[in-house]
């Protein structure tokens, strides 16, 4: 008997508590136990409370089922089980036992406050964390430990929220496949699923053979921790896709806000114009949730809407029958797979069997938006990256013959080749000589993609449903076959125009591909209505079952190669 795995066992309905308490005494951990009949068996579905959505294991805590304190030592220990995933860069058990224990007392007095607390969650290494290194994966900033909490962190964490680590990216989240990172690559969990391997007749002797998948980027370590189970919800960045791409990679929800709905201060920046906290859970409910506790006015961002904001709760039945679908004739882009393809139209079937009135739209200057993107993404990245001289914090080089000799070797030794490249296309391209010809440029481009999506919305669309990315994820080996500029420019395709625009999106787990992974679909919303962009991602959750107990079957063999 294995508590992680789904059992198919011909049961008796009173043998069903007698089986359910001897693996209880048996593991010593906190069963999860639910009997389906199916093909004249009961299935006995069987795991821990780490399986629980992130509403489920809420209502556990708040029942008694189970503690802050043991739902934490279960975390810690699994996430030490899939180290061999590589998705955490800190694990911090000291400060997560000592935040458990401060909720075990508010639950004893009845005073929990609220339906993150005592729930295990974690942070990419780009959010500021007080008295916690953050590296954003680079030798750069190797040691570095702020002083001071990123809003969004300090609002979990207020909200009782248990901080078990910080997850793994391509170094200062300049990549699509987390593979870019001081730290090590991130694993696709689904690269050892019993499905995967035998529809691809795979044979992993050991975790560090390099058959297995990239989780996606650059925010693939906090995606990972959601998908392994380790962890209830994680935040990651996303600038161009970094968390919709991994999240689709792994089989989770990731959801990128409004740009200005939630606090960048204490992100670490990449492109201030782009950058926005993302958001990863297990089902679209939980990323309301989230977003819920992390949205709103922060006077230390001033990029942050004023006006306040009500966190809202998901309808459970949802009509659709008003609802205007758009299907964007651009997104049909060179490299887009078969399977994606297919599933991408029977969605849009889907809604228009629902009632909701489907249209093809056009955004025509799509084609521009990767260029567009490099340009800008560049030039803010060689304005940020400036900040690291080596002087006040972060690496500071042993050849010091003169300032400007340490200045230059601190900044070859601390960052890799991927963000120095950044750093020279972006002070090339805001050479005076340049700057007309690339960044305003650009910056007029970005306005005519961010008009485009303004036009759609007001012809009456009032969402657009697109791929997340082109195809299941990649192994490894053929991953790294391509540059991380080319990489970049093939992943973002479908989710980078989001950033330029500003505008709400979503990526939901919605079948299997023919080897057994996950493929996420794309939903895009009208600015600042997030709300209705989410409840219709959970109405079509509704719809697609997409197969959760597949992460638990992922967390199982996971663990037979730890």
């Amino acid at each position: 008997p294995d508590p992680e795995q789904a059992w198919q066992l011909p049961l008796e309905h009173d043998k069903f508590l007698l089986y359910v308490q001897d693996w209880s005494c048996l593991f010593g951990v906190n069963l999860l136990a639910k009997v389906l009949f199916c093909n004249g068996s009961y299935i006995l579905l069987l795991g821990t409370m780490l399986g629980l959505l992130l509403k489920e294991v809420s209502l556990a805590l708040r029942e008694g089922r189970i503690t802050p304190s043991e739902l934490c030592r279960e975390s810690l220990s699994l996430i030490k089980k899939r180290k061999f995933l590589n998705a955490f860069i800190t694990v911090t058990e000291d400060t997560a036992l000592q935040q458990a224990k401060a909720a075990d007392e508010r639950f004893a007095k009845g005073n929990p406050l609220g339906p993150l607390d005592g729930v295990p969650v974690a942070f990419k290494d780009n959010f500021s964390t007080a008295g916690i290194p953050t590296t954003c994966a680079s030798n750069m900033l190797k040691g570095y430990i702020p002083p001071f909490n990123a809003t969004v962190v300090q609002k979990l964490i207020d909200q009782g929220a248990i901080l078990v680590g910080k997850t793994n990216l391509d170094e200062f989240a300049m990549g699509c496949g987390s593979t870019d990172s001081v730290f090590g690559p991130v694993k696709n969990p689904w690269s050892f699923s019993e499905n995967y391997k035998q529809r691809c007749q795979l044979n992993f002797k050991k975790t560090d053979d390099c058959d297995w998948l990239v989780a996606g980027g650059s925010s693939g370590g906090s995606a990972v921790a959601v998908a392994s189970l380790t962890c209830f919800a994680t935040l990651g960045s996303d600038t161009g896709g970094s968390t919709r791409n991994p999240a689709a990679h792994c089989g989770v929800v990731g959801l990128k806000p409004t740009y200005g709905l939630v606090s960048r201060h204490g992100l670490i920046p990449l492109v201030n114009s782009m950058d926005v906290p993302g958001i990863f859970t297990r089902c679209v409910d939980d990323a309301a949730t989230v977003l819920g506790i992390l949205a709103g006015h922060d006077p230390k961002d001033s990029t942050t809407v004023q006006e306040s904001f009500k966190p809202f709760q998901l309808p459970d039945g949802i009509n659709v029958k008003n609802i205007c679908i758009g299907i964007p004739k651009e997104y049909h882009a060179e490299g887009l797979s078969k399977e994606t393809v297919e599933l991408w139209s029977k969605a849009a079937d889907l809604f228009e069997r629902a009632g909701a009135r489907v249209v093809q739209v056009s955004l025509p200057h799509t084609q521009y938006s990767i260029v567009c993107y490099h340009v800008l993404c560049a030039a803010e990245v060689a304005s940020n990256m400036a900040r690291f001289d080596g002087l006040e914090y972060g690496h500071r080089s042993n050849i010091d013959s003169s300032t400007d000799t340490m200045y230059a070797a601190s900044r070859h030794e601390g960052f890799n080749d991927v963000v120095r490249g950044r750093i020279l296309c972006g002070n090339y391209f805001l050479l005076k000589q340049n700057y007309e010809r690339y960044f305003v440029k650009a910056q007029k481009v970005r306005r005519l993609i961010a008009n485009d999506f303004m036009k759609v919305f007001h012809s009456g669309v009032d969402i657009l449903l697109t791929p997340t990315t082109l195809c299941d994820a990649v192994p490894y080996l053929e991953f790294i076959k391509e540059d991380n500029r080319t990489r970049t420019a093939q992943e973002d395709v479908f989710t980078q125009p989001v950033n330029l625009a500003g505008l709400p999106a979503v990526t939901v787990p919605t079948a299997l591909s023919q080897r057994g992974l996950p493929i996420g679909l794309h939903f895009i919303g009208r600015k600042f209505h997030d709300e209705q962009l989410l409840t219709v991602a959970k109405w079509f959750e509704q719809q697609v079952n997409f197969p959760n107990a597949a992460l638990k079957d992922i967390s199982t063999s996971c663990r037979d190669l730890s």
